[in-house]
């Protein structure tokens, strides 16, 4: 029983909250009366308002975020209905801004609006008091980073066994791309470097593997993510050198058009399966990245992405957007042609949102963006984009990630995309789409059918080179559940048809892929 809980609804298990888990560090001498409860998206609200009601407490903390705030604010209107004298107060980017047409802003007692390190603890603190302030909406003031106590201690051991780790060395973010709340905004801020690293090596040396970094610009600072990657390299080389192995896995997200030989040469140490690299390209269009205040150097971008795939084995998740303002669905084409020649392992095929608080929303008069009035708030059409071409261009974004992104289909997709790959697979999506009606819950067997079906009746291939693609991609993963007309074809390739293959990906890496 506590009489603070700090609560989130996490999208997956695997994620841990790293912002619940700063609020309890910063608690000072609240903390021996405050607890955490995790929860998941699948949950009912019912069975969570009994679990954390079951612990008694006075206050509750929610962390609100664009993927859970439907689902949290049903959880708050059953709260208030059976314990309405329990104090709930919301915080997290999705209730920062725009409050007073939010139907759980209103249900709830009070909001803290940004970054509520400390601005919670006060709060707490005179609640415990009996002293409740009259003002629900407090404007929390960015805390000085060396004034934080780290999150780090406060993930458990069953986290650190189970779940992704989400770590930050700095704070903000110096671009104002407006797509994204980052825009708002002064500067990056790095913690102590090291301090930073010496929780680093704590968490490491309880078992720690997997470490997700949040930053949003990873190689902003080339000294710090060099004495990073060094930190890590050092660790695997000792793991390496006792030959106990490792299953270390990294995430960072950095800015495309820079990577100086100094990071490229500790880059390059990293063994397959260790290093993901998230890097946002989101449009090559120099009129699109001007109008949204996003400023990138496309050819550098081109030539890292290049040298990333040549030199490294690091796994590259680039990131594209569809319906940015001033870019049509042909523009989007052209940007997706010249990202996917350079060979990233995923494209991820992102639909704008318009963020709560996030400046693209000054183009929603002038460039005619309809965003959906439920959360994510993804874009509807644009003046650019008509709603039915944008229909089409999110399911091409559901079927790349399903087909593209998978890994399965190494041999099969560049017959399908042959010299133009946005205008084939968007040929592709339409038939899929006619086909089955559906975007989701589509088999792997019925995937492989669709795919021979298309590619021999739309695509006007050659059978048997559709066949030993197939067949060769079900071999890779494994035969087992292969389809039954590609049995024959695995046998005359002498494959079998129970055979387990080893994945293409390096499976220490492919477990956290998806995270």
């Amino acid at each position: 029983m506590s009489d603070i809980v700090l609560a989130t609804l996490n999208a997956k298990f695997i994620h841990a909250s790293l912002g619940l888990r700063y609020l309890y560090a910063n608690l000072g001498a609240l903390r021996a009366r405050a607890d955490i409860a995790e929860f998941t998206l699948d949950q009912r609200a019912t069975d969570i308002a009994e679990k954390l009601l079951a612990r008694k407490p006075r206050i509750l903390g929610l962390g609100v975020y664009i993927w859970n705030v439907d689902e949290t604010a049903r959880l708050v209107a059953v709260l208030k209905r059976i314990a309405p004298e329990l104090t709930i107060v919301l915080g997290g980017p999705e209730v920062s801004y725009e409050q007073t047409d939010q139907p759980l802003v209103a249900l709830a007692d009070y909001v803290v609006a940004g970054q509520g390190d400390f601005a919670f603890r006060d709060l707490c603190a005179a609640l415990l008091a009996d002293e409740r302030p009259a003002q629900t909406l407090i404007e929390a003031t960015p805390p000085r980073l060396d004034d934080l106590e780290l999150p780090y201690a406060y993930y458990t051991d069953a986290d650190i066994a189970h779940r992704l780790i989400y770590v930050e060395a700095s704070r903000g973010c110096p671009f104002k791309c407006e797509f994204c709340l980052s825009a708002l905004d002064k500067t990056a801020l790095p913690f102590d470097l090291d301090r930073f690293l010496a929780a680093m090596d704590g968490l490491y040396q309880r078992g720690a593997r997997h470490f997700k970094f949040v930053d949003r610009t990873f190689n902003l600072n080339v000294a710090s993510s060099r004495r990073i990657l060094q930190f890590f390299l050092d660790r695997l080389g000792d793991r390496m050198i006792d030959s106990s192995g490792d299953d270390l896995f990294l995430h960072f997200e950095v800015i495309p058009d820079r990577l100086p030989d100094g990071l490229k040469e500790l880059l390059v140490q990293f063994p397959a399966g260790s290093l993901q690299l998230e890097v946002g390209v989101q449009t090559f269009n120099p009129e699109v990245q001007a109008l949204i205040s996003r400023k990138q150097d496309n050819d550098r971008t081109e030539d890292n992405l290049r040298w990333l795939r040549e030199h490294s084995h690091a796994h590259i998740h680039a990131d594209l957007i569809v319906g940015l303002p001033g870019e049509d669905s042909e523009s989007f084409g052209a940007g997706f042609d010249r990202l996917y020649a350079l060979r990233p392992h995923e494209i991820q095929v992102g639909i704008l949102k318009r963020l709560r608080g996030a400046p693209i929303s000054r183009h929603t008069q002038t460039h005619g963006l309809r965003f959906t009035p439920q959360p994510p708030y993804t874009v509807l059409a644009t003046d650019r984009i008509a709603f039915g071409d944008m229909q089409r261009l999110n399911r091409f974004a559901r079927y790349w990630d399903l087909i593209g992104n998978s890994g399965r289909f190494a041999a099969t997709l560049p017959l399908l995309l042959g010299e133009h790959p946005f205008a084939r697979f968007l040929t592709f999506s339409d038939w899929l789409y006619a086909q089955t009606g559906q975007t989701h819950k589509l088999a792997l067997p019925r995937l492989f059918e669709l795919l021979q079906r298309a590619l021999i009746g739309v695509f006007a291939l050659d059978a048997d080179a559709v066949l030993d693609a197939l067949a060769h991609d079900c071999a890779v993963h494994g035969t087992k559940g292969c389809p039954g007309f590609l049995h024959e074809r695995l046998r005359t390739q002498g494959k079998g048809t129970e055979s387990t293959a080893v994945p293409a990906t390096p499976q220490r890496q492919a477990r956290h892929l998806r995270g």
